[in-house]
This record gives C-alpha cells, structure tokens and sequence, in this order.
C-alpha cells in the first residue's frame, strides 16, 4: 500500500469535512531524507470537528500519534493545517 493511502485510512477516523494528502517529495529529490521513489514528504490539510477545542499544538500532536508508525519510517517530512469547519 501507499505511504498517501495508509496516511489516508488512519486519518478518516477523525471523519474530516475535507482530508487532502500532498506528496511533496519531489521537490526535496537529492536532499536528506528523500527516498528514491518518493512518498517521504507530506502536506496535510484535514478540517474535523475533532479539532474543536484543540489548539494547534494538541491538533498536531493527534495526527503525529496516529501516524507514528509511518513518521518512524517512510515519512521524512509532515506539514499540517489542521482546522475546525468553523475556521475553513
């Protein structure tokens, strides 16, 4: 399976309003951290009603525990907007 599509699944627990997965790897080809084929840096944009009440370091820090496995391995890079529907 795909690094994007496993980060997908674990994801859609939170049921987000919108989840998009951007792989970004190949502007950092060469660099540290890049794998040769790519899925090793991320953008995450995900809106959820979970995020209510949550300031942005609690939102990140849920996202980082459920893609723990995967920031141990393939992932190199992660960068989040996490944000509640009232904030879209």
């Amino acid at each position: 399976m795909r690094v994007a599509e496993i980060i997908k699944n674990k994801l859609e627990k939170l049921e987000p309003a919108l989840l998009e997965i951007i792989d970004e790897s190949h502007l950092h080809a060469g660099h540290a951290g890049a794998r040769d084929g790519g899925e090793s840096h991320f953008r995450v944009n995900i809106v959820s009603e979970v995020f209510n009440d949550l300031n942005r370091v609690a939102r990140q820090r849920m996202i980082y525990e459920i893609l723990s496995e995967e920031l141990e391995g393939p992932i190199h890079a992660l960068a989040l907007s996490t944000k509640t529907p009232a904030e879209e």
